[in-house]
């Protein structure tokens, strides 16, 4: 490769004591924890959840596709680099990563849970020990902070303290706590703020109610490839709403939905524009809405030969290459592999948008912009 390569999409494996050091005096009893389930090895259990989660996946990268496992794991057989800072470098260069944008993986589950006041202690907790994590990376990790959005004033206010961490975007749960959607004008002065903050607002798989992998018919393999379908629905919610109309600088970030899809995905969009906005109530729009895909979203993607294949037909400039690590569909330790023969018909150039320019620029990484 070119350039430095920058995973666009990694992840954090939290340690037992992240949410109960850091969590409300209130919520100490009922924080999430790790402990040993009978036939499951080790679990977070997380009060109000149907069910534990089980460790086998969140850090499985690296291993052979038959020993992959979702159960039967034990926290101290994970990556250490996924809750240590200092050990993460040593990954990293092992798979020829400069820096990595870091997501939550337990964060993932609690966007979905019922109780508002106790998914938000839980990530401000979060927030609290993701801080000293990324303090400890020596500049190779960038953190993005969690909210569950319990009003518009409050996730405001709490961009402005993710800024003051040091944080460069935020990861939004797939819905909102508050009675609207995102596509209500009540939201608007988040949207600014994001913009005046240079905030990228991330939508990552497997945080909206609709997208777990629990529904799906026939064989559950099934279900992985239907994950993707709640972002395009945050996506498409955005675009058909007006959003980025009202604020044409706001950035929206598709995290580990693959983008092969999204040629045909704006293609149809046009489409449906063009033939059933008025009989399906659209409002107008000053463009087409493939053209706010192309400009205001950028998708994140690990193994996908199609989205380099199709380069052309979407906005190169807003595609981002990820690694996944440490979860189990993550290129580690074979990145560098895996892009050389993905990448073999791009220009140079291109190889750096995707796998540096882009997502440096996008976040406003100043230590790689060069």
């Amino acid at each position: 490769m070119g350039k430095p390569v920058i995973s666009a999409d990694s992840h954090i494996t939290e340690p037992p004591e992240c949410y109960r050091d850091n969590i409300q005096e209130r919520y100490k009893d009922s924080a999430p924890f790790i402990t040993e389930v009978d036939g499951l090895g080790d679990a977070f259990v997380i009060e109000g959840m149907p069910s534990p989660v089980p460790l086998g996946l969140v850090a499985a990268a690296g291993l052979d596709p038959k020993d992959i496992k979702a159960q039967g794991v034990h926290f101290k057989d994970l990556h250490r680099s996924g809750w240590d800072p200092k050990a993460r470098k040593a990954d990293q260069e092992r798979d020829g990563i400069a820096a990595e944008i870091i997501y939550p993986t337990v964060g993932m589950v609690l966007c979905n849970h019922s109780d508002l006041p106790y998914k938000q202690a839980c990530m401000e907790a979060y927030n609290r020990w993701l801080e000293g994590y990324c303090e400890g990376a020596d500049g190779r990790v960038y953190g993005l902070g969690q909210t569950a959005v319990t009003s518009v004033e409050a996730a405001v206010k709490e961009l402005h303290q993710m800024k003051d961490k040091g944080f460069i975007g935020v990861m939004m749960p797939g819905e909102p706590g508050t009675p609207f959607d995102y596509d209500d004008r009540r939201f608007d002065p988040l949207w600014e703020a994001a913009i005046d903050l240079n905030m990228p607002l991330s939508f990552h798989i497997l945080t909206s109610r609709s997208g777990g992998l629990d529904a799906t018919r026939g064989p559950k393999i099934n279900s992985f490839l239907s994950i993707i379908r709640s972002c395009q629905d945050v996506m498409g919610m955005f675009i058909y709403a007006g959003v980025f109309d009202r604020h044409p600088e706001l950035k929206l970030v598709c995290a580990e939905a693959d983008a092969g899809w999204v040629p045909h995905y704006m293609y149809r969009m046009d489409h449906a524009y063009e033939y059933h906005r008025y009989w399906m109530k659209a409002p107008p729009l000053e463009k087409k809405p493939s053209d706010y895909f192309r400009e205001n979203i950028a998708v994140t993607f690990q193994d996908d030969y199609v989205a380099f294949q199709c380069k052309d037909m979407l906005n190169v400039r807003r595609l981002m290459w990820a690694s996944d690590f440490p979860h189990s569909d993550s290129t580690w330790p074979r990145s560098q592999e895996i892009l050389a023969t993905q990448t073999a018909h791009m220009t140079d150039q291109e190889r750096d948008w995707v796998c540096h320019d882009n997502v440096a620029q996008w976040y406003g990484l100043t230590d790689h912009t060069n």
